[in-house]
Parts: structure tokens; sequence; C-alpha cells
């Protein structure tokens, strides 16, 4: 595979798609999702110039943040976390899946110990689907609000979400409820928010099209030149 191939084209269709919509593409930031990626694929993702990287296992992080440094490469854990790892999450960039208030008071005493404001997104589970975490999108403003006034060592930066695995167009409701909440909470509070965290490689046009500011890209950038 041609991973450099890969990313060109992925940035490419991140452009096509805001030219769509009449958005700048530098709006749209790309993450590597590296779960299932060897590390000379990482390596190969940072040579093509992909810095922002995610992770879903909290050690396997870990291990790659003293593999591949911190300094030029931006981690970032977008995995479902538990709060005995919370410990070990000293050097996430961002962390996009606070879903809970316990997880908010210990990610809120780790930052104080560690003397530093972690960047998080708060998940919702804009499809409804049991097997998703995140919160119901009616509690996201009240959950936001306390943070803000509560964990003064977490700064919120936007939501996170994932549409069910359907056929693309037919996520589009569910990118614009997004959407939606993330400005209403964003203007209700008057939060400094910059990140929508949605869009994965079936559907990251779509959620482009819909206001994505983030889109987490896995398989697409590690596909087999046809």
């Amino acid at each position: 595979m041609c991973i450099a191939v890969n990313v060109a084209r992925v940035k490419g269709q991140i452009a096509e798609a805001c030219a769509r919509v009449g958005r700048n593409p530098n709006e749209v930031r790309l993450l590597a999702v590296t779960k299932y990626a060897t590390d000379e694929q990482v390596d190969r993702l940072i040579a093509a110039g992909v810095h922002t990287l995610g992770e879903n296992r909290v050690q396997q992080a870990v291990e790659r943040m003293e593999r591949f440094g911190c300094h030029d490469v931006e981690w970032h854990l977008i995995g479902s976390l538990q709060t005995n790892k919370v410990k070990y999450c000293r050097n996430f960039s961002l962390i996009h899946s606070l879903d809970r208030w316990r997880l908010a008071e210990e990610l809120e005493k780790r930052a104080s110990q560690w003397g530093k404001r972690q960047d998080v997104l708060v998940q919702v589970n804009i499809s409804g689907e049991d097997a998703k975490h995140g919160l119901e999108p009616n509690d996201a403003l009240e959950f936001s609000r306390r943070l803000a006034a509560e964990c003064p060592h977490i700064r919120t930066r936007g939501l996170m979400v994932m549409a069910p695995l359907v056929e693309a167009e037919a996520t589009r409701p569910y990118f614009r409820q997004a959407r939606e909440l993330y400005e209403h909470i964003k203007y209700t509070l008057g939060l400094d928010w910059d990140i929508l965290s949605m869009g994965m490689s079936g559907d990251f046009e779509v959620a482009i099209e819909e206001g994505a500011t983030l889109v987490r890209i896995g398989s697409a950038l590690f596909r087999e030149e046809e």
C-alpha cells in the first residue's frame, strides 16, 4: 500500500467536500486512527504529513507515545475511557470520550495534579444506539454547563459523535443534529468551542458538509491501491 497516496486522496476528498458547501478546507482537521496500524505504517503517516493521531486504547496509545514522542505528533484518545485508566492520560492532547460525571471528576483530579488543563470533547450518543457510548443529546447542555462551573482543570473544546453504520447519505440527519446541538450549547453557554469531531472513513464527506471540523479516518488511509 502507498500511505502517502491515500493521505493525498483523503485530503483531496476533504477539500472537495468543503468546496461543495463553501467551506475553507483549512477548517477541517484530519485525524488518523491508528488502532490497527503497525509502527511502520504510523511512521509512513507521519512522513506523509499527518501529525494528529488517534488511538482507541490507553495502553497502546502510551506505548505509541513512547515510541514516536509527543513533540511533533498530537495524540488523541478517541475510544471509551475507564476511570481507572485516567492516570495514564497525561500526555493526550485531546480526549474525545468524556461522557459521564464520574469520569469528569477523575479527569479534574488528575489534571490538577498534572498542573494542566486537559482538553476534552463531550461524547454524545447522537444515534441513540445501545451499543454506543455517550450522553443523551438532551443531557449534553447541562453536563457542559456543570463542567464549565465545577471543573477548572478541564477545558471542553466541543462534541464528538458517531453516526450509525448506514449508507453515507443516511448519516446526514445525525450529523446535522450534532452540529445544531454543538452550536446550541456553544452559544447558550458562551463557550470557546472549536471542535466538532464526526465522520469516519465511510461517511466523512457528509460529515464535513454538515459542519465537522475534525474527521477520524482509519481504513481509508491504509487501503491497498487498486
